[in-house]
């Protein structure tokens, strides 16, 4: 079986070893990234080829960007995937289906932005004051505890965030925020997240343990 798949799909080229190079069409945060990332693995089951093989891929995916190359072609000997080219970008399964993976589920583009959690906010341009419309955002803290916020859609949640340590004492890097089960990082404008003003976000706070105590 194998051998007559390999004669019909061409040869199997063990995994390259460089990652590929690319830019993206505008620079992209590393949040923007995974965000992109995690909508394509979300969909992937969905369109043609097995779940299982598609499971394989990204745990391979995900070995190729930690740079363990050895893990990332066991991975795909494996689940007995062909790879014609040596990347991940076109690969086949036993039974000829063709998988494609697109660039950026393999490595980070060229104009990458790293995200700063201190600043950010404060470098942004201030919105003009009459188009700044405040209203009561409402976040629930993973304690239980619903705190209401003085926010505005052209906020950050870096900014939002500073303003929850001042109401509750909790630091900025102890808080993770999520809507509609996405984690928000430090520079999404508030609009961004089409948030309804009387919908929750939720705040996990990660306390470490010691300050706890």
């Amino acid at each position: 079986m194998q051998q007559w798949h390999l004669k019909t799909k061409g040869r199997n080229e063990p995994l390259k070893k460089e990652r590929p190079r690319w830019k993206s069409d505008y620079p992209m945060t590393d949040g923007q990234l995974r965000s992109k990332r995690d909508e394509f693995w979300d969909t992937a089951p969905a369109f043609e080829g097995r779940k299982e093989i598609w499971d394989a891929l990204k745990a391979a995916a995900f070995a190729v960007e930690a740079n363990d190359h050895e893990l990332a072609q066991a991975i795909v000997d494996g689940a007995s995937i062909t790879l014609p080219h040596g990347t991940l970008t076109e690969c086949y399964d036993e039974l000829g289906t063709r998988y494609q993976l697109p660039v950026y589920c393999l490595a980070s583009p060229v104009n990458l932005i790293m995200e700063r959690s201190e600043e950010d906010g404060t470098d942004a341009l201030e919105p003009a004051p009459n188009t700044r419309r405040e209203f009561q955002l409402k976040v629930r803290l993973s304690s239980g505890k619903d705190v209401k916020l003085n926010a505005s859609m052209l906020d950050t949640i870096g900014q939002l965030k500073k303003q929850l340590h001042a109401v509750e004492g909790i630091e900025t890097c102890w808080q993770r925020w999520f809507f509609s089960g996405k984690l928000l990082t430090d520079r999404i404008k508030l609009q961004e997240t089409k948030i309804q003003k009387d919908y929750v976000i939720q705040v996990i706070v990660n306390q470490p343990q010691e300050t706890q105590n």
